[in-house]
């Protein structure tokens, strides 16, 4: 093939990608506009993601949580963003090249997209007309546009052995060279294509992109969190002097809602009202609750303070905070049903499907105030940390016990119920393994030498912190000067005062809790049930 018949191969190959590509922003532009409309929860894209997130194996979760953090979230859209840019590059050359191919293609992304939206929790019975909707238009354009395109590319581009030859690299018959020769009608195909990609492009990104903002902020509920006006609890924390260390960066006492952690499967915070909240207590219980949010709020609020942690933090990790949590005791919630003898477990589920496994232990005991908070340290929960109501449980890691969004507490059995992290390979029960954090001086930070303030916090929900013990280059341990505890439920800092001398030093803390036990020392990874190991830093002095 000459140089020529090359060149616009590669050019009408492109131009096939670009009809592949405005095709898919038209499919989820329409599904995202019908979504708006209709169900929304009917997004194809945000469905695929949530999808994505359910059947990832453990380690790949583990590697986007210690990679991105709080933004993994971000990480897999923008990821599965370009898998649909690669795809739809595929799909329209597919088409050009082999029609119908790239239809077909488009079909099976749509009954994709219904199967990942109708098997989410709270699906609606229209939930899938938005991705056939999309699917549908997608399909009628690439068709559109690619059959233009074919009819633009039949004009000859070269002869290879005295035979005719098309951009898509066959052979062209003559009839349509006479036409296109005669009428003009490549001119008009090709003006019909670029005119009408651009058309539909620009739309694609007016009508997706306004779409999917008014679908978020007009299902926002932001404005009734904002509008909230909760009773005054029946009982505050008492904070008591010497809480509080006055050391430059060290963790706060109190993690402000804005920088504490967020780790969950919900690719999209889910949006409820309270005025339509409602908890299910069922199970194995003698009678079936149920509970508006009013119901809730009028049981009386009480002011705890309460340590959270994350399985997933590493040590030395963030993926922990502390907040003065207002709410109800659960165990007065399942009074009301009446717990059945043989229960062992309460499956607690979110509104987007997630679910935990708590031991029914955990929520009834009046030692442990295992609550169904309703404010976070002073004002309605954030959105993002499970407002209207989510379980806060001193003790246990998050993924078998603060469940965000909740829905329904179901009493029962852990040979009966497996809750969501369990067959991902984590432990159906897990307590919380106490340990500590240097927070500063920070590894990458050089330290000026002198007197310097080793700080940091440790923890030991329900248990509580007798000593913290911090060894400099593998010295003796020296102990910790702690901050006054304001409960066995919450961190609580620390300090060591060190007069660091230049060079590299290697700064190793450990804890002991109140029942003598000591810090583990041999390092686990945060599967099954949570990291383990003292933190050992190393630190460069100037």
């Amino acid at each position: 093939m000459a140089k020529s018949s090359r060149r616009a191969r590669v050019k009408f190959l492109s131009l096939a990608a670009l009809a592949g590509i405005v095709s898919a922003a038209v499919f989820l532009a329409v599904a995202e506009l019908v979504a708006l409309l209709v169900a929304r929860e009917g997004s194809p894209i945000l469905a695929i993601g949530s999808f994505i997130i359910d059947i990832v194996p453990q380690p790949f979760k583990e590697f986007a949580i210690a990679t991105f953090g709080e933004y993994d979230k971000i990480a897999l859209l923008a990821g599965l963003g370009l898998g649909v840019l690669v795809a739809a590059v595929v799909t329209g050359i597919a088409q050009f090249l082999r029609p119908p191919l790239g239809v077909i293609a488009l079909l099976i992304a749509g009954a994709l997209s219904v199967a990942a939206i109708v098997t989410r929790a709270g699906a609606t019975p229209l939930a899938a007309l938005p991705p056939i909707a999309g699917t549908l238009a997608g399909c009628i354009l690439l068709t559109f546009l690619v059959s233009r395109l074919r009819r633009w590319a039949a004009l000859p581009a070269t002869e290879v052995s005295g035979e005719a030859t098309d951009a898509t690299g066959q052979a062209t018959d003559q009839a349509s060279r006479d036409s296109a020769a005669a009428g003009g009608s490549t001119r008009v195909d090709r003006r019909m294509f670029i005119r009408v990609t651009s058309i539909a492009g620009a739309s694609a990104v007016l009508v997706g992109i306004g779409a999917r903002v008014l679908n978020t902020t007009t299902s926002s509920i932001a404005g009734v969190r904002r509008a909230l006006k909760l009773p005054a609890p029946r009982s505050s924390v008492a904070v008591p002097e010497g809480a509080e260390l006055d050391i430059e960066g060290i963790s706060p006492l109190f993690t402000p809602n804005s920088d504490f952690y967020r780790v969950d499967t919900a690719l999209t915070v889910p949006s409820i009202n309270p005025e339509t909240w409602r908890l299910v207590v069922d199970g194995m219980v003698d009678q079936r609750v149920e509970l508006t949010f009013d119901d809730l709020v009028g049981m009386g609020l009480d002011e705890y303070s309460i340590t959270l942690t994350c399985v997933s933090n590493e040590v030395g990790g963030k993926l922990l905070g502390n907040a003065k949590w207002l709410g109800v005791p659960v165990r007065e919630v399942l009074k009301m049903a009446g717990v059945q003898s043989g229960a062992d477990m309460v499956l607690s589920r979110s509104v987007d499907g997630f679910t935990a496994s708590t031991p029914l232990t955990s929520l009834t005991d009046d030692a442990t105030d295992a609550i169904l908070a309703v404010a976070m340290n002073g004002e309605p929960l954030p959105l993002e940390h499970g407002f209207p109501v989510r379980m806060v449980v001193p003790g246990l890691y998050g993924y078998v016990s603060a469940t965000k969004w909740l829905t329904e507490l179901k009493v029962t059995t852990f040979d009966a119920d497996e809750a969501y992290w369990t067959p991902r390979g984590y432990s159906a029960e897990a307590p919380i393994k106490f340990s500590s954090r240097l927070d500063t001086p920070r590894t990458g930070t050089a330290v000026a030498a002198g007197p310097t303030p080793v700080a940091g916090v440790a923890w030991a929900q329900t248990v509580g912190i007798e000593r913290v013990e911090v060894s400099i280059d593998d010295g003796e341990w020296r102990p910790a000067t702690l901050s006054t505890p304001v409960n066995d439920d919450t961190w609580v800092q620390w300090f060591v005062d060190w007069d660091a001398t230049p060079g590299s030093h290697f700064i190793t803390v450990r804890a002991v809790n109140k029942n003598g036990d000591l810090q583990i020392q041999e390092r686990a990874p945060i599967a099954p049930d949570g990291s383990s190991g003292w933190q050992r830093t190393l630190v460069q002095v100037t």
